[in-house]
Parts: structure tokens; sequence; C-alpha cells
């Protein structure tokens, strides 16, 4: 049980970090304290709370075929931004990515958008390190 709630933190933690590093808008008001701090917290707030968001969710979720899931992540998310002192989502920018094979176009958006839009690149970033620490 500990090693599980270990793993999941550290998890988090090199999630957020990866992030904030490359997506501006994301700040940790006392750098890695506040990092570490907000990474203990989302890993409670995903065992605990996501769940149970989950579940009230779980209608919506039926209706639409699991095309609200990132509903429950991204209220997740802003509990844990109420909870973190020192944790803000002022805006979500991203300054484009060109290669020779394709190319993304810059992003800047703020509000409730900037939360869904973390929501969704943290979730994607956490899959992709659970699915290499495996």
């Amino acid at each position: 049980m500990i090693r599980s709630l270990i793993k999941h933190f550290l998890i988090n933690a090199v999630s957020l970090y990866l992030v904030s590093s490359a997506i501006a808008g994301m700040v940790f008001v006392n750098g890695i304290n506040t990092l570490l701090l907000t990474s203990a917290v989302l890993t409670l707030a995903t065992l605990i709370i996501k769940p149970v968001i989950n579940i009230l969710l779980l209608p919506l979720n039926l209706i639409t075929f699991g095309l609200f899931r990132w509903l429950a992540y991204t209220l997740t998310f802003y509990l844990v931004t109420l909870v973190v002192p020192g944790f803000k989502l002022l805006y979500f920018a991203f300054n484009g990515f060109s290669s020779y094979w394709f190319t993304i176009p810059p992003i800047h958006i703020s509000g409730i958008l900037a939360f869904i839009a973390f929501s969704f690149v943290i979730s994607f970033v956490t899959s992709i390190v659970y699915w290499i620490f495996k």
C-alpha cells in the first residue's frame, strides 16, 4: 500500500515537472517544495476524490460513452489548486512545435479552458510515465 502511494507520488511529481517545463502558465511559487506538496495532494485527490467524482458523473459518462471522463480530472485538478498554497494555473501557453512531418501551432488560453487543457496534458503525460515504469 505505502509502496503504491510512493509510486503514484513520484509519477505525479515527474509528470507535473515535465508539463510545467514544457508549457507555460503553471506556477509553483516556492519551487520544488510547492511541486512536492502539489504532487502529494494530487496523489491523494486522484486516489480518494476522483473516484467519488466519477461516480457522481456516471450517468453523464454512460450517456456519452465515457466522453466526459476528462471532467473528473479537471475538477480534481481544480480542487488541488484550491488546497495547495502557491500552486496556480494562470494560463496555458504552448509555443508550438514544428518538424519535418508535422506542425503544432502555438496555443494560448486562460480561465476554465486552461484547467481543461492542463488536465488533458497532465493526464496524457501521467499515462505515459505509468506505462514506462510498469
